[in-house]
């Protein structure tokens, strides 16, 4: 599963030269053309990361990004010749990790599957026993960093793995100031492409999540001018 990539991709020739470079690199590539397919294939299991593109036949992209994310948690990227930013907004609110836009550079490409997976692998590791300092406990908020479980008000909560681990760096960092910037380098990576819009979207989902009143947030702030904080 470390190495298998799922394209969902209708333009032939765009899949072909994705599977190429990213075989040259080591991964295991399967494709497949149609968008009801490609999200049976997704749900299958045993991908390690899928380049999903957006406008596809039978089923589009962002619809499909949202059924598969109800079910399989893995690195999601968006592969598309054109999109708005409330495109980039629904896609990132429905689960996708990055957007790579058309025309691109293969060796992009490449270098953001591989920091995806990576990520998503140091963030997802078992390492088999729980320490005390893996636990962090507000009260309300209670974040286990061995098992990955989040609760709520003793109410657990479903988080994506960038969800998870935006979370856990602001709680480990409390009423510290923190960019946009800053925060999509060190839960994105300085070396990936994406858009900085992430980081809003990705606030925003996490105070639905855990905040009583997600307009009026008590907990996930906005500092005005300079980025957020978490207060305890």
């Amino acid at each position: 599963m470390l190495n298998k990539i799922l394209i969902i991709e209708d333009d032939k020739e765009i899949a072909a030269i994705e599977k190429d470079f990213l075989e040259i690199n080591g991964f295991d590539v399967v494709i497949e053309n149609d968008g009801i397919k490609g999200k049976e294939r997704a749900l299958s299991g045993g991908f390690a990361l899928i380049l999903l593109d957006l406008m596809l036949p039978g089923k589009d992209g962002i619809s499909i990004c949202r059924e598969i994310r109800e079910k399989v948690d893995i690195p999601i990227l968006m592969v598309t010749a054109q999109i708005t930013d409330s495109d980039k907004i629904r896609g990132l609110g429905f689960g996708a990790d990055d957007y790579i836009i058309k025309p691109f550079s293969p060796t992009e490409l490449v270098a953001r599957v591989k920091s995806h997976i990576a990520r998503y692998q140091r963030l997802t590791k078992n390492i088999g026993y729980l320490q005390k300092n893996d636990e962090i406990d507000f009260g309300w908020l209670k974040i286990n960093n061995g098992t990955h479980r989040v609760l709520v008000n003793e109410n657990e909560i479903t988080l994506t793995h960038k969800e998870y681990e935006l979370l856990y760096f602001l709680a480990t960092n409390p009423e510290l100031v923190f960019s946009k910037e800053t925060l999509y380098d060190k839960i994105w990576g300085e070396n990936t492409f994406g858009d900085i819009k992430t980081v809003t979207v990705h606030i925003n989902r996490l105070r639905e999540k855990i905040e009583k009143n997600p307009s009026n947030p008590a907990h996930i702030q906005t500092v005005w001018g300079a980025g957020y904080r978490f207060l305890i």
